[in-house]
């Protein structure tokens, strides 16, 4: 895969998000963390981050460390944790329950602070008649690890694919699939995102299509949307989009030349 450049989301939710994401879609009781499972589910979402080469805060490999951390204490029987140990905990996971409680307390709060906020100004402009249209969901609405959830899955059956044919070179880059995605959703018809993904026909294929969907919504060339938690994620090209996006060309060039930066 040639990487004509590197795509850079502007802000990832942190790695309390991502434990609470993985905590609501697997139903899991957070008073009673399954470490193994949790771990093993955190650890697959940093290969996912790792395997499109985006830039992650350090906190993300930090949270992973100490999960594992927590996951080794836990096999052990608790009279070889240690004196200490036993007298300040009897389970290795309540100061990570603990952070997740107090974090998603304040998340709530903040949620609840911004509906309020919205509400009262909402009191004192006049909204005008519109019709009826469905709201669009920009990229901090519909969660990165919905996308990346997403992409995990086409890439492993695309992994399956893979073994019963033969593999052969392609060479694929990020401008090329720009330019695809955006043909693609020229109609402003909505697709979704894994219809988008299942028209590829290999791993390569698959990273650098995806990586060029987040580059379009980054750029709000895309509008994306999901009816609820965990549903299918929907695309569609943005009514306020450029005609001519400067940063598409029939030749790729490096982001840093295409963008125009010194």
């Amino acid at each position: 895969m040639e990487k004509d450049y590197k795509v850079k989301l502007e802000v990832f939710e942190g790695p309390l998000d991502l434990l609470l994401f993985l905590i609501k879609r697997d139903e899991i009781d957070i008073y009673d963390i399954p470490i193994e499972h949790i771990t093993s589910q955190y650890l697959e979402y940093l290969e996912a981050f790792q395997e499109l080469d985006l830039d992650i805060a350090g906190e993300f490999v930090l949270m992973a460390a100490n999960l594992i951390y927590i996951k080794s204490r836990s096999l052990l029987p608790v009279e070889d944790r240690g004196e200490e140990e036993e007298e300040e905990e009897t389970d290795p996971r309540w100061e990570l329950v603990r952070q997740l409680i107090e974090y998603k307390k304040f998340k709530e709060a903040s949620m609840r602070l911004g509906e309020m906020e919205a509400n009262q100004s909402a009191l004192f402009r006049h909204i005008p008649d519109v019709p009826n249209t469905e709201p669009e969901r920009p990229i901090g609405e519909v969660s990165i690890f919905d996308l990346i959830a997403a992409f995990q899955k086409i890439l492993k059956r695309t992994v399956k694919k893979e073994l019963i044919r033969e593999i052969f070179e392609e060479n694929f880059t990020v401008s090329d699939k720009i330019e695809w995605v955006l043909k693609l959703t020229a109609s402003g018809k909505r697709l979704t995102l894994s219809s988008i993904l299942e028209g590829t026909v290999s791993r390569t294929e698959v990273v650098v299509t995806f990586l060029a969907i987040l580059e379009l919504i980054r750029l709000k060339q895309l509008a994306i949307r999901q009816d609820e938690p965990f549903a299918e994620i929907e695309i569609h090209r943005r009514e306020d989009a450029p005609e001519s996006p400067h940063f598409i060309s029939t030749t790729p060039k490096p982001f840093k030349e295409a963008a125009g930066e010194e």
